[in-house]
């Protein structure tokens, strides 16, 4: 079944509404077999564009995966990105901020992680968590000095300033994709009970995933509001079905694979001079 990246994708303007939006969708493989082909596949494609990303030394690609807690974003990155060569590619997962970082603008400690060129970058939660997490929980602007500003300008000057660093960014050679993983408020609950049964996974759950439940309708709200005002046409944002993690992690690898087609990329071709050389030093190898 070929998969319909558009499909996913928040189109610029548009209105979001998270519930309206399936959290699974037919699977893109038909057994087990199939999708682990399919999906070693996808990995070959993207090792051998990463080699030309590499060598062609114009454009970056940054991957910000953003989502709810339990939604598979490690397991996502994990499987997705596990034939790429580490030297060029750099994976940087965002907790709470220090007291150094909160002293600065809220892009300052993400900017400092962003790929150089020919490199991919992999941003596991970014800066986008100031306009969820915070937006959820107003009370963490109190520490970044913030307090006093109405909260829907706060948000919106964010946005504004995502939206300029982003368009920066693309017009310097970063291609830019944002994945939110969607899964449903059920099955959050059904790997939460797994990483309580399964002792090798109790060190990933806390009371704490438990208590922010009870905010989920207002992280769908931020959620939502958040992809209408940053999705663009080059930095888009895709809304993927997440419920089944074998076929988000085919629609993920897929749109990896086509956006890296998409860029004007060739291998660097040698000029007269340094053809003659590769000749002379070939000679001197064959004696």
């Amino acid at each position: 079944m070929k998969i319909d990246a558009d499909r996913f994708r928040v189109r610029p303007g548009e209105r979001v509404r998270l519930k309206k939006r399936p959290t699974q969708v037919k699977p893109h493989y038909g057994s087990k077999t199939e999708y682990q082909e399919r999906l070693a596949r996808h990995v070959e494609q993207m090792a051998e564009l990463q080699n030309l990303l590499y060598a062609d030394d114009r454009f970056a690609l940054l991957l910000i995966f953003q989502a709810m807690d339990a939604a598979g974003k490690d397991s996502c990155i994990k499987h997705v990105m596990s034939g790429v060569n580490p030297q060029g590619c750099q994976v940087y997962s965002f907790k709470h901020p220090s007291a150094e970082e909160l002293d600065h603008d809220f892009l300052w400690r993400t900017t400092r992680a962003l790929p150089e060129r020919g490199r991919i970058g992999i941003f596991n939660r970014s800066y986008y968590e100031e306009v969820l997490i915070v937006r959820v929980h107003p009370e963490i602007l109190r520490a970044q000095k913030l307090a006093q500003a109405p909260h829907d300008e706060v948000w919106q000057e964010r946005y504004r300033s995502i939206a300029d660093m982003e368009a920066h960014l693309e017009r310097s050679g970063t291609r830019i994709v944002k994945f939110f993983l969607h899964v449903s408020k059920d099955e959050q609950r059904k790997r939460f009970l797994a990483r309580i049964d399964e002792p090798e996974k109790n060190w990933k759950f806390s009371r704490q995933d438990v208590e922010e439940r009870k905010y989920w309708k207002d992280y769908m709200r931020a959620y939502e509001a958040c992809l209408e005002a940053t999705s663009t046409k080059r930095s888009p944002w895709y809304v993927v079905p997440a419920d089944d993690k074998p076929n988000a992690r085919l629609i993920v690898s897929h749109i990896i694979v086509e956006t890296l087609k998409s860029l004007d990329m060739a291998y660097p071709q040698p000029d007269a001079k340094r053809r003659r050389e590769l000749a002379a030093l070939r000679k001197l190898l064959a004696k």
